[in-house]
């Protein structure tokens, strides 16, 4: 089963309707114990950095959100985050900086700054993902280079490692619109927004949940 974080903050419906729509067993949680025992953690978001964290605090589930996604980081259970489910992994955001985020990568999370001043910020609509060769290939699995997904966001990660980019997204300037490293993954984009590939991607995810742990 895969838990879906309930903080507050999240696309909720939408994920859970996608997964369903794969066969794959999910639920809306705001139990830590649900979320500690599930196969697979799924932490969505939309909204304010701070107003996030703040919500995880709020339900008591800042402890149990870290800690999965640090298991994850080792090669533990798989773990999503989605939009501000990426961003509060990192330590800092620029939206909210007196608020410390879960800090499970090192890193920050500033405002876009397109170099085109046509181009506006949030960054919204399709634009096409560039893959990086690593650990988020398995999330990739079956998808074609450049293939389009749905943005909504006025921030992006920048982790201190590169290594964990596991794609990017031009908008004027390159940014970070995916990350993996062992079984953590996150992306920028709405994976439940962005039709055939978005599923492809859940589908992706979903059967790293499902494999036998070893």
């Amino acid at each position: 089963m895969i838990a879906i974080i309930d903080y507050g903050m999240g696309n909720l419906r939408s994920v859970e309707k996608a997964l369903e729509a794969l066969g794959a067993p999910a639920a809306i949680t705001r139990d830590a114990a649900v979320v500690e025992r599930a196969d697979g953690v799924i932490l969505p978001g939309v909204g304010a950095f701070g107003d996030a964290m703040r919500g995880l605090d709020l339900y008591r589930l800042t402890d149990v959100t870290r800690a999965r996604a640090r298991e994850a980081l080792e090669g533990g259970r798989p773990f999503l985050g989605i939009c501000l489910g990426l961003q509060v992994l990192v330590e800092r955001g620029e939206e909210d900086p007196d608020v410390a985020g879960l800090g499970v990568l090192e890193g920050t999370c500033p405002r876009l700054r397109p170099a085109d001043p046509a181009l506006k910020v949030p960054h919204m609509g399709w634009n096409a993902l560039r893959f990086q060769k690593g650990e988020g290939d398995r999330l990739w699995r079956t998808l074609p280079e450049g293939s389009y997904v749905y943005f909504v966001h006025s921030y992006a990660v920048a982790p201190d490692d590169p290594a964990v980019i596991a794609a990017q997204t031009s908008y004027g300037d390159w940014f970070c619109s995916a990350i993996a490293r062992g079984n953590l993954f996150a992306t920028q984009f709405h994976p439940e927004k962005s039709q055939r590939v978005g599923l492809r991607i859940l589908r992706n995810f979903a059967e790293l949940c499902a494999a036998p742990r070893r």
